[in-house]
């Protein structure tokens, strides 16, 4: 028996097709590969740089589906099935709307597919896959499963090895998915096996996955206390509340992390109060006791990251009731001043599922038919909803200038000088100049691309899934 893993691309750009520069591994996949039975031949394309050999037998395909990749994901399963080949989805996309899902795959995993995969695999080893199978979020890689790394190699990823420490995040923000899928919790695995993960792989610098690293403070230190004697150098995604936590700033710095990615989403407390992003407000503690609370626009957390040397990835969400054309610009100003390593404009995005988006359906406010990851005309990075105090043509603009003044190479350059982070170390340096590039070309690539590859029969495709969910809602 043969199973496939696809990993599709975005789509593709006006005048070419498109292939991402800073790709990734695609961990989750070759988790799932380490999970199947070793008689099992296991087979990983990459839509992001692979041709996918659609006439290469197989007897399953699985398709690891996130809402910017869904276009595509359905057509590359078009292919597969149109040559009776089975395909199975699964991951973000197909837990917040399988409904959708269903209608253009055998089969979708809903969950965490991972304490499941082995039942998928029998049931398609017997020619009875079902239609539908359902886990609980839950403890990643349980038992100490190994990804299959070797289905990575020859594929140009970015030198940096993914794993996971933990998933899910305990906080609740109204636009977040990731609170949906999780249920606001973190699931943490045992740290002998993460350590032996990291000894059964030849690089020292890595990316932990983390939705929130350190969304459990007392579960982060125990695992970084082991960390330290693996001399690793390492980065992860966490939020701005460690900065409260010195013991553990200690040890981030101890164990090897050269910076975060940390989400700062709005320089607004009313937007953040909406958005429901309690971390992001001041708050000093004693003794379990809140001493002292309210908005100083990071001052406070920022130096403490500064002091530590720790190189930070700044992630914003704009678009939110309270923000302006002004105060977008404001805040691409406070990412300058503050000499982020990186710095991500992201147009606040309506997510299927997520208090953001009911709420912007019931108020009539969003756009290109509610569905924006398969309008055949919406293009990346554009708004997707009408805000409160611009147009959604100017939501678009204001986050497209953010981003094009950040990556310019006199921006690259002005940022470079700061001796407390991206001149504290030659590692950090390094990261620095060759990340900033890649990232900086991937910026201007992908600004405006369409979701998927064909445009043919789009709006007849929408028009008939419509029309089938419509009337499948009025048999029930």
């Amino acid at each position: 028996m043969r199973v496939t893993f696809i990993k599709p691309n975005i789509g593709r750009l006006d005048h070419s097709l498109y292939v991402d520069e800073g790709r990734m591994e695609p961990l989750q996949l070759g988790v799932l590969a380490g999970l199947t039975p070793p008689d099992v031949e296991c087979v990983l394309h990459d839509d992001r740089i692979d041709e996918i050999p659609y006439d290469e037998p197989t007897d399953l395909v699985a398709i690891t589906v996130e809402i910017y990749t869904a276009r595509r994901a359905y057509e590359i399963a078009e292919e597969y099935r149109n040559r009776g080949v089975p395909v199975i989805l699964g991951g973000f996309h197909p837990t917040l709307i399988p409904e959708e899902c269903a209608q253009y795959a055998d089969s979708i995993f809903v969950g965490d597919a991972e304490l499941g995969w082995g039942e998928v695999i029998e049931d398609a080893r017997n020619g009875e896959l079902k239609p539908y199978y359902k886990s609980k979020p839950g403890t990643p890689q349980v038992g100490g499963t190994l990804p299959r790394r070797d289905l990575f190699k020859g594929k140009g990823y970015l030198p940096i090895t993914l794993m996971q420490f933990s998933r899910g995040c305990r906080f609740a923000c109204d636009f977040c998915a990731i609170s949906v899928f999780f249920d606001r919790t973190n699931y943490v695995r045992k740290t002998r096996e993460i350590l032996n993960e990291i000894e059964n792989q030849d690089r020292k610098f890595v990316f932990f996955v983390d939705d929130n690293f350190l969304s459990n403070h007392e579960a982060a230190k125990a695992f970084l206390r082991e960390l330290i004697p693996m001399r690793i150098r390492w980065v992860s995604q966490a939020s701005i509340d460690m900065t409260n936590d010195l013991e553990l700033m200690d040890l981030l710095a101890e164990s090897g992390c050269i910076g975060n990615v940390i989400g700062f989403e709005s320089l607004d407390p009313r937007n953040l109060q909406q958005m429901k992003k309690g971390p992001n407000l001041l708050r000093e503690k004693r003794d379990s006791k809140i001493l002292k609370q309210g908005w100083d626009q990071y001052d406070k957390p920022l130096q403490v990251l500064r002091d530590y040397h720790l190189q930070t990835w700044a992630a914003f969400t704009l678009g939110h009731d309270f923000d302006t054309v002004e105060s977008i610009r404001e805040t691409s100003d406070f990412a300058m001043q503050n000499k982020f390593c990186f710095a991500a404009y992201n147009i606040l995005m309506p997510y299927p599922s997520t208090e953001f988006y009911d709420r912007l359906e019931a108020e009539g406010r969003l756009l290109w038919d509610g569905k924006w990851w398969l309008h055949p005309e919406y293009r990346f990075n554009h708004a997707a909803f009408v805000p409160k105090n611009m147009t959604p043509d100017e939501l678009t603009d204001a986050c497209w200038q953010c981003r094009r003044d950040w990556n310019k190479a006199s921006s690259v350059f002005y940022r470079m000088w700061d001796f407390k982070t991206h001149l504290s170390s030659p590692t950090r340096l390094a990261v620095y100049l060759k990340y900033n590039p890649i990232y900086a070309r991937e910026a201007y690539r992908k600004q405006g691309m369409l979701f998927g590859l064909f445009r043919r029969n789009a709006r007849k495709k929408m028009a008939e899934t419509e029309t089938s969910a419509c009337a499948e809602a009025i048999e029930q």
